[in-house]
């Protein structure tokens, strides 16, 4: 047990100072405003080829992150899964993570960038997969199976690119190809599965059955963000082409979805995976108007409070006797305290709460979103996920934390675990802090807003509204009544509009019954006709030929020897 903590202290550190370096870097570049690129030239067989590092503020503080939030998960999953005989495996796995974000995010060349993009989707399937039992195994398919649409769409574009005679795509004027729209189309499509936008969107629930570290590390900075940072570097491309509109209509359906679905959900961990999956669809609304630098700093800020949201949802399902239903929780207020004061600074910052970290960027891009010529739909959709995000934010702290107990009789908690506490409290730090240093360092000029009193005053009024309904719903007892009867309405609002059956049972059910009428033509006609078929007829043509020529060969011997005697007598 001391050699394994000292291993992941040792993880723990190595990452922090990664971490501490790449922020370091991505000061100065701020300051200076410059950016390096490393390139490698590899030699083989078939000639040289190129990997180039593209260093700039954007990467090295996005890779400074990751690595601030790898080394909190680390130094918690020592005591999460301390009865884990497989830590050693873990801690290999969530290394060989950050190497593959490492390779994402700093690479200039879509070559490279599909190493890192691929080994995410690998990695990702294998932690899912830890517990290796049915339900693990499931998510994991669907999850890898969705991220193989993906890095499809990062092949076709780096077909499309060879165009350009060069995969290194930030050097390249973009708008000069004729396979421009192509290319962009491509790149959407593979950021809509890494980010599980609709209708890609029914792994990242699923996903949940990996360990909850795995669930703080995977889907808070790392593989859901990747397709939000493949767009923001793709993001010119994106506006002069003009399907911003499309991905905004995406994102904003998704982010509704996300939050509906969230507020009917009894899964703990799927509640928090739902409000991640609505913050990646408003990341993806902001990216559609075109503020790439709000949509980053969201990203950032999201990371850090949502990572701190899941390692307190581990922490409360520790401590419940290993359940996730919500409603076999609650009064956990007084044995944790500080965990509810975590859970509940992250809920906060979630809804945008003044003064912390998810203010400072959510309000931004609210009130960035309202000063554009947005239809109708766009502004109600937007208006709206803000009061639902706070009504489902409000709801798991009530249900889960603050209401009377629902736990067994025999049942205890208490805060004594060292590593888990000292985790949550560096990101709790972080999630009040980040949000107010960012904003100064990312924005160097304060951006002009024109809003009347009615406009500046609507997000803030979401907010109350919401969070006024997260407690109706609690008081109401609405899950429970629900749960008694059958009522379509209510499962299409639980199952995310039924996304998990239109592309997950339905297409692999159809899928699976075909494939047997499929196997039975394999085996039949199909083999006769063939594989198997043209085998036989090629082998016995091929004899035929074969003895028609050996006695053909037999026949001119024949008449060469009967010639020679012929000319000896002669």
């Amino acid at each position: 047990m001391s050699f394994r903590v000292y291993g992941s202290v040792v993880w723990s550190v190595l990452f922090l100072l990664m971490g501490g370096v790449s922020g370091g870097f991505s000061l100065a570049m701020m300051i200076s405003g410059k950016s390096g690129l490393v390139e490698f030239c590899l030699y083989s067989a078939m000639g040289m080829f190129s990997f180039a590092m593209f260093m700039d503020w954007v990467s090295t503080l996005f890779f400074s992150f990751v690595a601030f939030i790898s080394a909190s998960v680390i130094f918690y999953s020592e005591s999460y899964m301390a009865a884990d005989k497989n830590k050693e495996l873990f801690l290999k796995l969530v290394s060989m993570f950050v190497l593959s974000m490492f390779l994402m995010v700093f690479s200039l060349n879509l070559v490279s960038i599909l190493l890192g993009w691929d080994g995410l989707g690998i990695v990702s399937y294998i932690l899912v997969v830890y517990y290796q039992n049915d339900k693990s195994n499931s998510a994991g398919m669907i999850t890898a199976l969705s991220n193989r649409i993906g890095d499809v769409m990062i092949l076709l574009g780096i077909g499309g690119m060879i165009e350009a005679g060069s995969w290194n795509f930030m050097l390249y004027p973009l708008e000069t190809l004729s396979f421009k729209g192509w290319l962009i189309v491509f790149m959407i499509i593979a950021a809509m599965t890494k980010s599980a936008q609709m209708p890609f969107s029914a792994w990242l629930p699923a996903a949940m059955a990996a360990p909850t570290p795995v669930s703080a590390l995977v889907h808070s900075s790392t593989l859901v963000t990747a397709g939000v940072y493949l767009m923001i570097r793709f993001n010119p491309l994106l506006i002069n082409e003009g399907l911003g509109v499309y991905l905004g209509l995406i994102g904003g359906l998704t982010t509704f979805m996300a939050s509906i679905s969230a507020n009917m959900e009894t899964d703990l961990k799927k509640i928090v995976a739902l409000s991640t999956l609505s913050q990646l669809g408003l990341m993806m609304s902001t990216l559609a108007m075109g503020f790439y630098k709000l949509a980053f700093f969201h990203l950032i800020v999201h990371a850090v409070f949502k990572a701190l949201l899941f390692l307190c949802s581990g922490k409360i399902i520790h401590e419940s006797g290993d359940t996730q239903d919500i409603r076999s929780m609650g009064g956990l207020l007084v044995s944790l305290p500080w965990t509810s004061v975590c859970l509940n600074l992250s809920n906060l910052a979630l809804c945008g709460f003044p003064f912390l970290s998810g203010f400072y960027s959510k309000d931004l891009l609210i009130e960035a979103s309202f000063m554009e010529d947005l239809s109708g739909l766009m502004l109600f959709l937007m208006v709206i996920n803000v009061g639902l995000t706070a009504a489902y934010s409000m709801r798991l702290s009530l249900i889960s934390m603050i209401q009377e107990s629902n736990l067994s009789p025999l049942s205890a908690s208490s805060e004594e675990d060292i590593l888990m506490l000292s985790s949550k409290s560096g990101l709790a730090i972080l999630a009040v802090v980040v949000g107010g240093s960012l904003a100064w360092l990312i924005f160097d000029s304060v951006s002009l807003t024109i809003l009347t009193t009615k406009w500046k005053v609507m997000a803030l009024s979401s907010v109350l509204v919401g969070g006024v309904l997260g407690l109706v719903m609690v008081s109401s007892e609405v899950i429970k009544l629900s749960s008694n009867k059958f009522n379509l309405s209510l499962q299409v609002l639980t199952q995310m509009w039924f996304l998990p059956l239109t592309t997950g049972d339905w297409v692999g059910g159809f899928g699976l019954k075909y494939s047997k009428k499929l196997k039975l033509w394999d085996f039949g006609w199909s083999e006769f006709l063939g594989g198997q078929g043209l085998y036989s007829i090629m082998s016995s043509g091929t004899a035929k030929v074969s003895s028609w020529q050996m006695s053909v060969v037999s026949l001119f011997m024949f008449i060469f020897l009967g010639m020679s005697v012929v000319m000896l007598l002669m």
